[in-house]
């Protein structure tokens, strides 16, 4: 839908970011947790200047994807990237989320993993102490190796609770986990999530592929 938040997570080159220019994305991930795709704060200071040069009426912000930061690491790598977002997909408390978004004056998404029976790790019982704290809520398959980017897709009904919890707050909703080109425009005909994030589903042998990139785009944007 034209209205529906695009998230592309996991970038790591340079040459993918100034080949993507000039399509409309909301958001531009890139993941300090331990991962496939993880980068440096110095490789994520080389990737950030290139959001500024968006061809698009949309100019992305930067996400930072983190598993159980501390205060110190997120220190240091938001001076020398400093990002718009920190999403943060590990067992951070409400009050920890709240001294980020103090310390740093960035906005704060929380993930939580959901496994493939629908049930979720964490988080499930205790949504309501983020009300007022955390700016957006995003649902990926459970990985017990990475962060996201498992490329599994979860039951998508089990977002229903998540939905309408974050609808009641005020937040938006994101849903991850095993999108690509081709069942993207399911999902969002089934559930109408506010946003969509991809990271494995657009990739070639480990490697973002702008082609298949391009088409997911497409694809939420035709809707």
């Amino acid at each position: 839908m034209a209205n529906t938040i695009i998230k592309i997570c996991g970038l790591q080159s340079v040459e993918v970011l100034k080949s993507i220019i000039h399509l409309p994305l909301n958001l531009i991930g890139f993941v300090f947790a331990k991962s496939k795709r993880q980068v440096t704060a110095e490789q994520a200071a080389l990737l950030l200047p290139i959001l500024k040069s968006w061809q698009t009426d949309i100019i992305p912000q930067s996400v930072g994807v983190f598993v159980n930061p501390t205060q110190e690491e997120l220190t240091h790598i938001l001076a020398l990237a400093p990002l718009d977002i920190v999403q943060l997909h590990g067992d951070e408390s409400p009050a920890f989320c709240r001294l980020i978004k103090k310390s740093f004056g960035v906005k704060v998404f929380k993930a939580l993993s959901i496994y493939k029976d629908g049930s979720a790790r964490d988080l499930s019982a205790e949504l309501s102490r983020y009300e007022g704290v955390i700016d957006g809520l995003l649902l990926d398959s459970y990985d017990p190796k990475y962060v996201g980017g498992s490329g599994h897709v979860f039951p998508w009904e089990a977002a229903l609770p998540y939905q309408i919890w974050a609808k009641e707050v005020n937040i938006p909703l994101f849903i991850a986990g095993g999108l690509t080109q081709h069942n993207v425009a399911q999902l969002i005909e089934h559930m109408q999530p506010d946003g969509v994030d991809v990271s494995s589903g657009v990739e070639t042998n480990g490697h973002k592929d702008v082609a298949k990139i391009t088409e997911f785009v497409e694809r939420v944007r035709e809707l």
